[in-house]
């Protein structure tokens, strides 16, 4: 987020525009003059050494808050300066300040920024714009951050879906298990007329095998259909089999 933007001309703050705290040290009387008049002297050093290049951006150690500032080519010591904090990015805030630079010379003439008295309000209509560049940047940056958070939430579930075909590929690729050779087998009643479990079988696991019997399932769907193991279908089976009620085939 930006925090400040201020405009510098000959070392003194031409326009100041504060979004987030009123008393930090860049909107604040006297400190800023001595703000301004210390970023003039450090562009005009970086402009003393041109193999060092330009100055865009300090980080004070004892402040969350980063400095990005941009140096007018078409007015000699007129500097565009945003302060902003970790939730910016500096490429970004270098592009907010070009779109003021760019704003700043197309809404107020040449000649009267040159000419400038000294006196703060005679560029307080651009504040507007930079409450409008502040307002788009704000956007942007909660844009990136929603995009951030999407991105993480897809990156996690494609992770568990990773996973997920892992586990399924693992469990296709286990061998299966031999069966018991009665699995196969078909229970069927050994009179056509069907009786009532309940008169004879008083095991309620004896009672469900027994009403699957139909003559189509074998011992290993009936199994399945109920959940329980293969052995004890079976072993109901052998009972019901002393019992005369069925046979295997």
């Amino acid at each position: 987020m930006i925090h400040d933007f201020i405009i510098i001309k000959d070392g003194l703050p031409l326009l100041v525009k504060n979004f987030a705290n009123p008393s930090n040290i860049f909107c604040n009387g006297d400190t800023l003059i001595l703000v301004s008049g210390f970023f003039t002297a450090l562009n005009s050093f970086s402009d003393s050494f041109e193999d060092l290049g330009t100055i865009s951006e300090l980080k004070l150690s004892n402040n969350e808050l980063k400095l990005s500032f941009l140096k007018e080519n078409a007015i000699p010591n007129l500097i565009y300066l945003a302060t902003y904090d970790e939730s910016s990015k500096g490429v970004n805030v270098q592009r907010v300040l070009r779109k003021i630079s760019k704003t700043f010379l197309t809404k107020f003439n040449i000649n009267q920024i040159l000419n400038w008295s000294g006196r703060r309000n005679e560029f307080e209509s651009f504040e507007e714009i930079l409450k409008k560049y502040h307002e788009e940047e704000l956007e942007e940056t909660d844009s990136k951050f929603k995009e951030r958070v999407v991105d993480l939430f897809k990156s996690v579930e494609e992770k568990l879906n990773e996973e997920k075909d892992l586990k399924a590929l693992k469990i296709e690729r286990q061998p299966v298990q031999d069966l018991p050779p009665y699995c196969s087998r078909v229970p069927n009643y050994a009179f056509a007329q069907k009786i009532n479990p309940k008169h004879y079988l008083t095991g309620e696991l004896s009672q469900n095998v027994f009403n699957h019997i139909d003559g189509t399932k074998s011992i290993g769907e009936i199994s399945e259909k109920l959940q329980i193991k293969h052995e004890q279908v079976y072993n109901v089976c052998k009972n019901l089999i002393k019992l005369g009620f069925i046979n295997l085939s």
